[in-house]
């Protein structure tokens, strides 16, 4: 199945998962949300884990389990760290944020993931990759003003800045995947299923902490789309990893594919959840912001 074709689905399928996301935590407890998201996810590779020898002979070698190293382990555990900490600025930002904004200030990490390619891999952008980040400015000082307009400061709303740490940190994971997928090659089931495990792990604490630790703590109602945004994130990633592990797979276009995926969310904030302020202008500065992406990530190939 070709690359381009998955990268596309995962796109699709994530935006239907952010607005899933919107609709679990809005009005609701945030860590609990996120807990049962992830228990789902643990629960359906631990099914799958056991059904495994059940299945067509076809499936069971995409399902496959591969034994790891110590180390291995290890380097699993830190995924399941950095998207933890993700998922909780991003959960916070978005429980507070409208999604027809957030999403778009999501839309960023092509910034980001070129940040960390200049400082840590001693990359230097080219002239139209400096162009892209310059469009991708531009739409984010846009959003900026139309979140004003909305009664949302960003540079003294701190959930902008949690987003932001959250955008941040989601960059970073991707460059992280390239490294687990083709530099340790661990296959797409093999990280799947411990990321599962290890994302339960780190998760349990935060869950115990707000259950028990905090004095005030907002109320928790269960909702039948939190489980279902644990299978949008194991979808969605299936068709990502599936992508981005074969050979000739290029992340300079998953990466601006995968970002469409906004679009879908946008569209959702407007029709079912009623954020109807400033559509077309909001409209216009995404078009910049994935514009940009396509500049930033094509146009300096």
């Amino acid at each position: 199945m070709s690359w381009i074709f998955l990268s596309i689905c995962s796109a699709l399928v994530l935006g239907i998962y952010d607005l899933l996301k919107k609709l679990a935590v809005r009005d609701n407890a945030v860590p609990p949300v996120l807990f049962f998201g992830v228990l789902t996810g643990a629960g359906c590779w631990i099914s799958l884990r056991i059904l495994t020898p059940f299945l067509p002979q076809d499936w069971q070698g995409g399902l496959a389990i591969d034994a790891l190293t110590g180390a291995e382990h290890g380097y699993l555990f830190g995924k399941g760290v950095l998207v933890s900490g993700s998922w909780i600025f991003g959960y916070f930002a978005l429980k507070h944020l409208p999604i027809t904004i957030a999403g778009p200030i999501r839309s960023t990490a092509p910034i980001w993931t070129i940040v960390f390619a200049v400082l840590l891999m001693g990359e230097m952008p080219d002239a139209w990759q400096w162009v892209g980040v310059a469009m991708i400015l531009v739409a984010f000082y846009a959003f900026s003003l139309l979140g004003k307009a909305e009664g949302i400061v960003f540079h003294r709303n701190k959930w902008v800045y949690f987003l932001i740490v959250a955008t941040v940190l989601g960059a970073f994971s991707a460059l992280y995947d390239k490294f687990l997928l083709q530099t340790l090659e661990i296959r797409v089931a093999t990280l799947q299923f411990w990321f599962s495990i290890y994302l339960l792990v780190v998760m349990t604490p935060f869950v115990l902490a707000w259950r028990y630790g905090m004095k005030t703590r907002t109320v928790f109602v269960w909702r039948w789309v939190i489980p279902a945004v644990g299978v949008g994130l194991l979808v969605a990633d299936a068709f990502y990893f599936l992508a981005i592990a074969q050979d000739d797979a290029l992340i300079s276009v998953i990466s601006p594919v995968r970002r469409t995926s906004v679009i879908v969310g946008f569209i959702g904030g407007i029709f079912i959840l009623g954020e109807r302020r400033n559509v077309k202008r909001k409209a216009a500065a995404l078009a910049l912001m994935l514009i940009g992406v396509i500049v930033l990530n094509w146009k300096g190939q």
